[in-house]
């Protein structure tokens, strides 16, 4: 599909973890103030084979909406939307889209933040905000590229705060 740019004139923050982020996401989710006019979209890498818990264990820490993202679910601000598990996701004109999560081949990694990292900056440009929390590997890192390149504002925690610090490195 082509990707259309958003006509929504609110930031969209993309927050991307892997091992060791609930604790990341529950941190910064209790800091975000309740009418703070901004889209949060959460990414974590998730086992495929099992339900997704985050969003009840999130709705705990904040009484700001958190949802699970749904087929074309559309963006509003105020709200906090969880992929959830065995998808990957674009945004696209203020809608999430899913996707199924390809089957992984040998030399093949799924990187499921970058993905949707990509989709925020083109389609949001400089309302697009990424932040990446702990976790392995470097998941993020060329979705970061892109949404400074388009103007957006990018964020890495601090590494001695979280879990695993190669993603945010």
């Amino acid at each position: 599909k082509i990707k259309i740019l958003s006509s929504n004139f609110f930031p969209v923050v993309g927050i991307g973890a892997s091992a060791g982020g609930l604790d990341g996401f529950k941190k910064l989710l209790k800091a975000i103030p309740e009418n703070s006019g901004i889209a949060y979209v959460l990414v974590q890498h998730l086992d495929p084979t099992h339900e997704s818990l985050l969003p009840d264990l999130l709705q705990k820490v904040t009484t700001i909406p958190v949802l699970e993202i749904t087929d074309d679910i559309k963006v509003q601000p105020d709200h906090i939307y969880i992929i959830p598990s065995n998808k990957m996701l674009l945004a696209n004109d203020g809608i999430l889209q899913l996707s199924p999560r390809p089957e992984k081949g040998r030399n093949q990694r799924n990187l499921p933040i970058d993905l949707f990292f990509n989709s925020l900056a083109e389609v949001h440009q400089s309302y697009a905000i990424g932040v990446v929390l702990s976790g392995t590997a470097s998941d993020g890192t060329l979705g970061l590229k892109a949404i400074k390149e388009q103007g957006g504002l990018t964020f890495a925690q601090d590494e001695e705060s979280a879990a695993y610090d190669s993603m945010p490195h």
